[in-house]
């Protein structure tokens, strides 16, 4: 992907999603995985599986939260993995501000997609599928959408990693008034449930053994990203409430090479406003942003200058020429702006590479995630992104 295994090194695992220890190398390189000797480790349960309810944090802001779920079918296209597949294929969790009252509970995944969740990072004999499967939410099916039109954040996950990694912030920013999208890409997680009762496995996993894939990967997931935002604002719109989205405040985000995929589309896509990427690889180069504002928020151990992958992001920074923040979380891992902690440190599994707790690592994401888009939306200036602040003395500001 970047032609050097060195440049994608160190990024520690944090949980059960240590999802691609068992896969290939140079497919490890692309989703930002680490060797065997650094997935997590789990807490002596006396031998017994963790079983006890898991749960999402709250969401912090005043509207309730509602959820829909789509099949987005982009018939222009053949699936780049699988053409034999027919048509690019998208499975979409659209979360938005809604009336408080009403509604019907949301699954966070299903049990099948939670099995081969935890097989895959080796720790289906410490967590239940079952557990995890039923991790609860505050998204609810049904609600009544709040009144006005909000700002739309599409989102994608790390490789091999489903968009219900994202849920926690995706909820968050929800509460906060923005409509979300979290995105799944057929064929690069570990499983994903499609309609029919099929679950699509990585069958990207191989191709991405071979030299320059990290782009292909990356390039492939800003079409997507267009494309969602299409069916989500077009005179044909998939979803019910697109009456919502204000479509001149979008924004795109993502985890890993998810992020990477927020810069791509930015480049591609003049509707997108605002790009942040949650520690991956740049795979692309800046161009075409114009004075678009970015932020970068990454490991300390991988993303600080002259460390890890800071190279990467130190081209990319000099690239940018709108507003850009580039901030580095100490204690932390590549899993850590995701549900992994939050989760898997509620069953008992730890990583000790990773000091930083699951709830420290929600509050920071929601933060400073949460702030970027209020600034870059909605127009609403954030001290909280100026410096150092003592409510999060992790955070640190190599780069302003």
């Amino acid at each position: 992907m970047t032609g050097t295994r060195t440049a994608l090194r160190g990024h520690a695992v944090v949980t059960v999603l240590a999802l691609a220890l068992t896969l290939p190398a140079a497919t490890a390189a692309v989703a930002h995985a680490t060797p065997a000797s650094a997935a997590p480790q789990a807490v002596d349960r006396q031998g017994d599986k963790a079983t006890a309810p898991l749960h999402l944090p709250r969401p912090t802001g005043p509207f309730a939260v509602g959820r829909d779920t789509l099949h987005l079918v982009d018939t222009s296209r053949p699936d780049p993995w699988v053409p034999s597949a027919g048509a690019r294929e998208l499975m979409t969790s659209v979360y938005y501000p809604a009336r408080h009252g009403g509604g019907r509970p949301t699954a966070y995944t299903s049990e099948a997609e939670a099995r081969l969740l935890l097989e895959a990072g080796g720790l289906e004999k410490q967590i239940s599928a079952t557990a995890y499967s039923a991790t609860r939410t505050f998204a609810r099916a049904g609600a009544r959408p709040a009144s006005g039109r909000f700002p739309l954040v599409v989102l994608s996950p790390g490789f091999t990693a489903p968009r219900a990694t994202l849920t926690h912030l995706a909820e968050d920013l929800a509460s906060r008034g923005f409509v979300v999208a979290t995105v799944d890409h057929a064929y690069e997680s570990v499983g994903t449930a499609f309609p029919g009762g099929r679950i699509l496995t990585c069958a990207a996993c191989g191709p991405a053994e071979e030299p320059g894939m990290g782009k292909v990967v990356t390039e492939g997931r800003a079409e997507d990203l267009s494309y969602v935002i299409d069916r989500l604002t077009g005179r044909q719109a998939a979803w019910r409430h697109s009456g919502m989205i204000d479509t001149e405040r979008i924004g795109a985000g993502g985890h890993s090479i998810g992020g990477a995929a927020a810069l791509a589309v930015m480049s591609t896509d003049p509707r997108v406003r605002a790009g942040m990427n949650m520690d991956g690889h740049f795979h692309t180069e800046p161009v075409g942003l114009g004075k678009r504002p970015f932020l970068m928020l990454g490991s300390e151990l991988d993303h600080t200058p002259g460390k890890g992958d800071g190279e990467n992001w130190d081209s990319t920074w000099n690239g940018l020429s709108g507003w850009k923040r580039w901030l580095t979380v100490k204690g932390s891992g590549h899993f850590t702006f995701t549900d992994v902690p939050v989760l898997t440190g509620q069953a008992g599994v730890v990583d000790p590479e990773v000091p930083l707790s699951g709830e420290r690592s929600e509050q920071i994401t929601r933060a400073y995630v949460g702030a970027f888009f209020e600034q870059e939306l909605r127009d609403r200036p954030q001290p909280l992104l100026d410096g150092p602040s003592p409510a999060h003395p992790e955070v640190g500001f190599p780069k302003r």
